[in-house]
C-alpha cells in the first residue's frame, strides 16, 4: 500500500446553485464549489449565476482560499454553440478555476478560445475505463469526473493505469439518476425539456399507472402498494462511510451532488465530510467512523441512502418503490446574520416559521451543534412577538451564549416531534 497516496488529501467539492449556497459551502469547509451561469449547464432550474453575482462568488472564494468550477456540460446542438466564444473569454477574465465538458464540440471551442484554461471532463461524457481517461489527459485534461456507474475496484484499475498528474473526481453524496450517467430522453418525450441541455423534468420521479388499450381511463397501479409505483426512483447515493476506501483508492476529489437543493443541505453534508475525512486524514490508523456524522447527513432532506455501484452492481433495492417523497425530518428556520457580543443578541433572518417556546438546534460551521429554546425574540422595531411567520424577516434573538453568522438554526419538523 503506497502511503503518500493514502496520505494525501482529496478536495472536497461541493455544488453552489446560487451565491447564498457557494458562501455556505465555503464557509462549512468545502475546498471548491462547482457552479453554473445562465447558459450552457445542466441544471437550468438551479437559480445559477449572472455575471455579477458570478465575479462576486468567485472573489469570495478566492478570498477563502478556495476554488470554482464553471459547469459547460450541456450536450450541445449547433445553435447552443452561439454566443459561447464570449461567454468562455468573459468567464477566463473573471478567474474561474477551470471549465466542467462532456462534448468534444465544447472543448475543442474553449481549446480555441482559451487555451490555458483548465479543463474538466464532466460525468456525462460518461467515463467507465482508463483508456478513455488517457485519451482525454492527452488532449490536455486535467480532470476527469468518473461515471457514478463504476465500483470501488474499477476505480482502482483505472487509477493505476493512467498518469499520476490525472485527477480522478468522484461522486460520494446525493441524488442519482435512473439513466446512464445521466443521459436520459425521457424528459424530453414526456414534458419536452431536453435534460441534456439542462432542462430536466424529472419524470423518472412522477407516478405510474398501466392503461389498457381497450379500457381508457381505467387506471391500474404498477403496485409496490396501493398508492402506485415509482419505478425510476433511486435512493440517495451516501458514501461517508467508505471515506478511508475512498481515500486510498487515489481519488483527488469528492464530490457532492446538489446545485437545485438549499442552503442549508449544502452546509450539513458538507461539514458532515469535512469532519469525516479530516478525521481519516489526520489519524488513519486511529480512525474510527463516527455516527454523528451520518445522523447529521440524516437531517438534510433526502431519500433512503444507498452506496449504488461503489460497493458492486446496483441492485433492485438501490430503488425506492412507494413514494418520491423526500425524508424530511428537520426545518431549517433561521440563518444568523449578525451578533453582538455586548448585548447577547442575534440577527436571525427566518426561513421558516418558528415561535417564542420553541426548541431550536443551532448548527455551527465547525464543532457540534447547541440546542437553545426561544424564550423571547423582538422584531426589526424592537417590538416583542412570539411568533416570526413572514419568509426572511429580521428578528433579534438573545442567545445565552455566543453564536456566529452563518450559524443555521433548525427544529425537528412538527410531524417529527
Amino acid at each position: 500500500m503506497n502511503s503518500n497516496k493514502i496520505m494525501k488529501k482529496p478536495e472536497l467539492l461541493a455544488p453552489a446553485g446560487n451565491l447564498e449556497k457557494l458562501k455556505m459551502a465555503v464557509i462549512y469547509g468545502a475546498d471548491a464549489v462547482y457552479l453554473g451561469g445562465e447558459e450552457f449547464g445542466l441544471r437550468a432550474s438551479a437559480g445559477n449565476f449572472s455575471a455579477e453575482e458570478m465575479r462576486e462568488g468567485i472573489a469570495f472564494a478566492h478570498a477563502n482560499g478556495r476554488r470554482v468550477y464553471l459547469t459547460m456540460n450541456i450536450i450541445p446542438h449547433d445553435e447552443d454553440f452561439e454566443g459561447m466564444a464570449e461567454y468562455v473569454t468573459l468567464v477566463r477574465d473573471m478567474g474561474v478555476d477551470a471549465i466542467i465538458f462532456s462534448d468534444p464540440g465544447v472543448y475543442d471551442l474553449i481549446r480555441q478560445q482559451v487555451p490555458d484554461m483548465e479543463l474538466h471532463l464532466s460525468t456525462q461524457a460518461n467515463n467507465t475505463n482508463w483508456r478513455s481517461a488517457a485519451f482525454w489527459h492527452r488532449q490536455g485534461v486535467r480532470r476527469i469526473i468518473l461515471a457514478r456507474e463504476l465500483s470501488l475496484d474499477e476505480i482502482k484499475e483505472i487509477r493505476k493505469n493512467v498518469p499520476e498528474d490525472l485527477e480522478l473526481e468522484m461522486f460520494v453524496h446525493g441524488a442519482m439518476c435512473i439513466s446512464y450517467s445521466g443521459r436520459c430522453l425521457l424528459s424530453s418525450y414526456m414534458a419536452d425539456r431536453d435534460s441534456n441541455r439542462g432542462m430536466c423534468a424529472h419524470p423518472c420521479r412522477w407516478k405510474y399507472h398501466l392503461v389498457e388499450e381497450k379500457r381508457p381511463g381505467e387506471y391500474y397501479p404498477v403496485f409496490e402498494n396501493d398508492r402506485g409505483t415509482y419505478i425510476f426512483n433511486s435512493k440517495d447515493l451516501c458514501l461517508i462511510e467508505h471515506i478511508p476506501d475512498i481515500v486510498e483508492c487515489g481519488v483527488s476529489s469528492l464530490k457532492i451532488e446538489g446545485r437545485m437543493k438549499s442552503s442549508y443541505y449544502v452546509a450539513t453534508v458538507v461539514k458532515a465530510y469535512r469532519e469525516a475525512l479530516d478525521a481519516y486524514i489526520s489519524d488513519p490508523e486511529g480512525y474510527r467512523f463516527d455516527k454523528t456524522w451520518l445522523d447529521e447527513l440524516s437531517k438534510a432532506s433526502h431519500r433512503e441512502y444507498t452506496t449504488g455501484f461503489f460497493t458492486g452492481r446496483s441492485a433492485g433495492i438501490d430503488q425506492v418503490y412507494g413514494t418520491s417523497s423526500y425524508i424530511r425530518d428537520y426545518d431549517f428556520v433561521g440563518l444568523v446574520k449578525a451578533y453582538d457580543e455586548r448585548t447577547g443578541l442575534a440577527a436571525i433572518e427566518q426561513r421558516n416559521r418558528f415561535a417564542v417556546g420553541d426548541e431550536l438546534e443551532i448548527v455551527f460551521p465547525k464543532g457540534p451543534y447547541r440546542v437553545h429554546k426561544i424564550s423571547g425574540m423582538r422584531n426589526e422595531d424592537g417590538e416583542e412577538i412570539e411568533a416570526a411567520p413572514h419568509p426572511q424577516m429580521t428578528v433579534y434573538m438573545h442567545m445565552d451564549q455566543p453564536v456566529v453568522p452563518y450559524a443555521m438554526l433548525r427544529r425537528k419538523a412538527a410531524r417529527n416531534a
